[in-house]
């Protein structure tokens, strides 16, 4: 039995982008575009993102979250909080859940942390004053405690806040989300969190989203070569 949260996003036939739209951002986008020309299956477990700057992952990321209904600028559908709306609108996404699967949702996005701190202490409840930890520990504290059992979890570029053991803890806590039947869409530039055992992989670039494996991964084949000679990148800069 299909037990997914979200089987699959899906274009409506019934409002399909006009010309002028596609003319314009976000659907300039090949990824997004992609995305509502074909739609996009999630696959039970995780699914990574992996893309160079300006690729249009957080875009994607950002579709996804709007079209779940999910609070834009991080958070659950009940988050009440805004700063400046700059994200697409669902762009006539229809979502396919499975019958009784779990609904609750959450999404964080690093550029977004500050403010979210700040809702949610706001708001009262909270037992740890998000401010007072460093960035990467904040962040874990958040998504530890939203992100406790089934249901779908987005995540865009957690690695920003995090060390090398953080993103190993992140890692660690997402596999446990899925062996619990949650799902998680993560998009990302660490090779730590893109080697997250049993994700589907794709390369989000000028070609749309492809899929991939971790060791076919551009953000693979650089950091390796960079790291087995530094030098060798580094003279070439100033």
């Amino acid at each position: 039995m299909d037990s997914r949260p979200i089987r699959r996003v899906r274009p409506d036939p019934g409002a399909l982008p006009t010309d002028p739209q596609r003319r314009s951002w976000p659907l300039t986008v090949p990824a997004v575009a992609q995305l509502v020309d074909e739609g996009l299956e999630l696959p039970a477990g995780a699914l990574v993102l992996v893309g160079e700057n300006g690729s249009g992952k957080s875009t994607v990321m950002e579709l996804l979250a709007v079209t779940l209904g999910l609070n834009p600028e991080g958070g659950s559908r009940n988050t009440r909080m805004s700063t400046r709306p700059s994200e697409p609108e669902s762009l006539g996404l229809i979502v396919e859940r499975s019958p009784g699967a779990s609904r609750w949702g959450y999404f964080l996005r690093d550029e977004t942390l500050h403010g979210l701190y700040s809702h949610l202490e706001s708001v009262g409840g909270e037992p740890t004053s998000f401010h007072e930890l460093s960035h990467g520990e904040a962040f874990l504290e958040v998504l530890t405690s939203r992100a406790a059992g089934r249901g779908t979890y987005l995540l865009d570029e957690p690695d920003a806040a995090l060390s090398f053991g953080g993103s190993l803890a992140l890692v660690s806590h997402l596999l446990a989300l899925v062996d619990r039947g949650a799902q998680v869409v993560v998009a990302t530039h660490s090779p730590v969190v893109a080697a997250l055992p049993g994700a589907t992989l794709l390369e989000v670039g000028e070609w749309g989203l492809r899929p991939t494996t971790w060791e076919e991964l551009e953000l693979t084949r650089s950091w390796r070569q960079f790291l087995g000679a530094p030098g060798s990148f580094l003279r070439h800069l100033g």
